[in-house]
């Protein structure tokens, strides 16, 4: 055999192994991976929004590797179904509350509790920094993308409630925690998501509800509305998840991953902004409409710590009962909330 056709012979039997290594490397790096997103947000509210422009921000940086197809206002899952609908895999990703699957989440509840929180910005620090320290075990079927949470939940109602004595009785759209913390006041809790709560309102089925000042715009809720009380001494926040299905997310090659976890780092600020400008909308928006904000009296706001503590005490000994950290929890929330809340604007 001359030399000239062993070269050739060995440069083919070369190639049949090295050539489909080099195909096959080119094939999965250019794969796509088509992912769906559940949010429960209507597409116009802000936190849709910000959810949307992730969905852009991965596509973009993983140079249309990736591809996220938004469904929001819960087309695909319903909000009190969305995150047992990315453990399922009807959707990849999700974006809903927690407070909406009451007890599912025992020590995750305790971000919800009426800390007094200031604002969206320093709820959504505070809630990222709780699961990174925390780590709890009630969302490991999930691959936990990021949280936040809204600012203070407020009062808002057609008759004013200027104090305690006026809450008796008064039928308050509530979820979660903020269910106990209507009892608490003295009012009757009704649990409904938000998407029904501008025609219970308008309809007379509730006498108010209970959320933050974007509802007022961003639901729509400040036109079935009259009043707002500023009870931001009891602020409670209600933490919203941003999951995606395990095992999806162990199907991304690890380049991917990286990516996906540095937006998410980066889209924390993304939401605490949002939170507080739409908070400012809900206030002009409300305002515009001729409706009142009107403030507690500091002996009034004292007196209303004192009503919620109760739902304080009963969580602590709840989440101590399970084996869980319930003190800690507390103390380890209301120090983040100091933190945060002294460089906030």
């Amino acid at each position: 055999m001359s030399r000239k056709l062993s070269v050739t012979i060995f440069l083919i039997f070369v190639l049949s192994i090295v050539g489909p290594v080099f195909i096959g490397t080119t094939t999965v790096h250019a794969e796509t991976y088509n992912l769906t997103y559940s949010i429960f947000f209507p597409a116009t509210h802000g936190q849709a929004k910000a959810g949307e422009a992730w969905a852009k921000e991965i596509e973009k940086r993983t140079q249309g590797r990736v591809k996220v197809t938004v469904f929001s206002a819960g087309t695909l899952t319903p909000a009190d179904q969305c995150y047992d609908g990315v453990v399922k895999g009807i959707s990849d990703i999700g974006m809903s509350c927690f407070a909406y699957t009451r007890g599912r989440f025992p020590l995750t509840e305790v971000l919800d509790l009426p800390l007094g929180y200031p604002n969206g910005k320093v709820a959504t620090y505070v809630v990222n920094d709780f699961y990174q320290m925390f780590k709890p075990k009630e969302l490991n079927d999930v691959q936990v993308m990021y949280l936040h949470a809204h600012g203070p939940g407020l009062l808002h109602t057609i008759k004013p409630v200027k104090k305690l004595e006026d809450m008796k009785g008064l039928k308050i759209r509530s979820t979660g925690l903020s269910s106990k913390v209507v009892s608490s006041l003295g009012g009757v809790p009704v649990a409904m998501p938000q998407g029904s709560t501008y025609e219970s309102l308008q309809k007379g089925v509730v006498d108010g509800t209970i959320g933050p000042l974007e509802v007022l715009k961003g639901w729509k809720q400040g036109e079935v509305i009259k009043n707002t009380t500023n009870c931001s001494s009891v602020g409670y926040t209600t933490t919203m998840f941003v999951v995606m299905n395990k095992k999806k997310w162990n199907t991304l090659p690890k380049d991917i991953q990286k990516i996906i976890s540095e937006v998410n780092r980066e889209w924390i600020a993304v939401h605490a902004k949002t939170w507080d400008s739409l908070d400012e909308e809900g206030k002009d928006f409300t305002l515009g409409l001729g409706n009142k904000i009107i403030p507690l009296s500091p002996a009034e706001n004292q007196r209303w710590k004192k009503a919620v503590s109760p739902v304080i005490t009963e969580f602590v000994t709840a989440a101590n009962a399970k084996g869980l950290p319930g003190d800690k929890a507390v103390k380890e929330t209301e120090k983040l909330i100091k933190k945060y809340a002294k460089t906030a604007k």
